[in-house]
């Protein structure tokens, strides 16, 4: 039985994703915001006797992080899975967005999983062992219009979890991004994304003497034209599975053909061969093989 966290379970990934890891046997802390979204989950956990622990969790409370693992391990007596799920989205052109919303984006999308993770390396460490994964987004690897917030937290997430790995892999932690198309979550409904169920397309109170309103309502329509085609975020539930029982050699995992078709075009290399340039690039190879830094000659 593996001790399993997941954020974001309300709805969407983080919920299918919680039943799925349960359901296999393992005891899973599934986190939410709000009490009131957890009903569901705790519901559909109580009625098949599946090991789900309802916990509340502000990702952007940094303050706690320490503390809410501390009352796991003493719990559970260890932490083997991270899942940095929860996340927001504030849609928009850069130039409408408020200096509040776009920091809000990136303290849910950026800083809460890091500083997450940060929270649970000393457990991990002391195991020597331990998973984490974190969903990113095909907006972490191809910035679009409208989309600049959003991107910014998720190439923030790409870029710190890919230099992650390479801190703690001697440890025993191994760490995963993984990517996917558009999925049928609560994400746009809970951000105002998009109005999905009625004819106005812009978020409320979004300016409408904006410059780049055309750009915005084209971009948001093509959302709610495209939702009843969206994926079901059980796809991403079955995929979290298979990525906890590898043996993390793989950063990037897609979760779909339209994942698979981005990542091939904008990254060239496969993951070992990125791997393996970045970790002779950074002349860090030593440190993942466990041994003391090389002596510095000198000439």
């Amino acid at each position: 039985m593996a001790i399993v966290v997941i954020t974001g379970c309300s709805s969407g990934v983080g919920y299918d994703s919680a039943l799925a890891f349960a359901r296999r046997g393992d005891r899973v802390y599934a986190c939410v915001r709000n009490p009131e979204r957890a009903a569901s989950l705790a519901q559909k956990g109580a009625e098949e006797k599946l090991d789900i622990r309802i916990k509340l969790l502000d990702v952007t409370a940094s303050s706690s992080f320490s503390a809410f693992f501390e009352a796991i391990v003493a719990e559970s007596g260890r932490v083997d899975l991270l899942i940095n799920n929860a996340g927001i989205l504030h849609p928009g052109a850069w130039e409408d967005l408020s200096e509040v919303q776009a920091r809000a984006v990136m303290e849910t999308n950026f800083f809460g999983p890091l500083l997450l993770s940060r929270a649970v390396l000393p457990q991990m460490r002391s195991q020597e062992s331990g998973y984490i994964i974190m969903i990113s987004s095909l907006s972490g690897v191809a910035g679009l219009a409208g989309d600049v917030a959003y991107s910014a937290s998720k190439f923030a997430l790409e870029g710190a979890t890919e230099a992650l790995r390479h801190e703690v892999d001697r440890y025993g932690i191994r760490l995963a991004l993984v990517l996917g198309g558009q999925y049928a979550t609560k994400i746009f409904r809970t951000s105002g994304a998009s109005q999905l169920d009625g004819d106005e397309v812009l978020p409320p109170g979004y300016p409408l003497d904006s410059v780049y309103r055309e750009l915005v309502e084209w971009k948001l329509k093509q959302v709610r034209d495209s939702w009843p085609d969206a994926m079901d975020p059980a796809v991403v539930a079955k995929l979290l599975l298979t990525i906890a029982d590898s043996d993390g050699s793989q950063l990037r995992w897609v979760a779909d053909d339209l994942a698979s078709r981005v990542l091939a075009t904008v990254h060239g290399q496969s993951d070992t061969e990125r791997d393996a340039f970045l970790r002779l690039a950074g002349g860090a190879q030593w440190w993942s093989e466990g041994l003391s830094a090389p002596k510095v000659t000198e000439s």
